[in-house]
């Protein structure tokens, strides 16, 4: 039987790095391309290990492969500058992995957390690999199809709120209760 205590203890951090040659979907893209042009890479950490790591980019709309990607999240972050810093509405996903059995889904649902609670980001987005795990991976998280091109596919996470969280934020609007 699998032990999946250690995954309530989890947290999301934030990472400047990561070892790229572990990552089994993209391990050619290095460090200085993840974390810069409005990319971030975050990381599910379990004391001191990191269990899962995704990495985003922050672009306006949906990359079909990396070069888009990649002029999508510097227009963005160009864009950006004139918007209060203020990097795109869309989180993509470009790449995610695991170490440890349960990480991968518990990185999805902690991201998913994030952008949720973000003010500017309104779409979680996926770049994935052309791929039966990958398809499935998405499908059984909760994931919609978006499309598929030539050598990936798209999933979207749907952020909108539950129906008794947009009665909160009214209720707590007219209390003016504090977040």
């Amino acid at each position: 039987m699998l032990d999946f205590d250690w995954l309530k203890k989890a947290e999301l951090i934030e990472m400047d790095y990561c070892y790229f040659k572990e990552d089994p979907v993209r391990p050619e893209l290095d460090n200085k391309f993840r974390t810069s042009l409005g990319r971030k890479i975050f990381g599910l950490k379990h004391g001191k290990d990191i269990t899962a790591v995704m990495c985003f980019a922050f672009t306006h709309g949906i990359p079909k492969d990396i070069k888009e990607l990649d002029l999508m999240s510097e227009d963005a972050m160009n864009q950006s500058m004139h918007r209060a810093g203020l990097q795109g509405e869309i989180a993509v996903a470009y790449t995610v992995w695991s170490k440890k059995k349960g990480g991968g889904k518990r990185i999805v649902q902690e991201v998913f957390k994030m952008v949720k609670k973000s003010h500017h980001l309104n779409r979680l987005v996926t770049l994935s690999p052309l791929t039966q795990m990958a398809r499935n991976f998405h499908l059984r998280n909760g994931a919609i199809e978006v499309r598929v091109n030539k050598d990936s596919q798209n999933f979207e996470y749907t952020i909108e709120n539950e129906w008794w969280e947009n009665y909160l934020k009214h209720a707590k609007n007219w209390f003016k209760l504090k977040r």
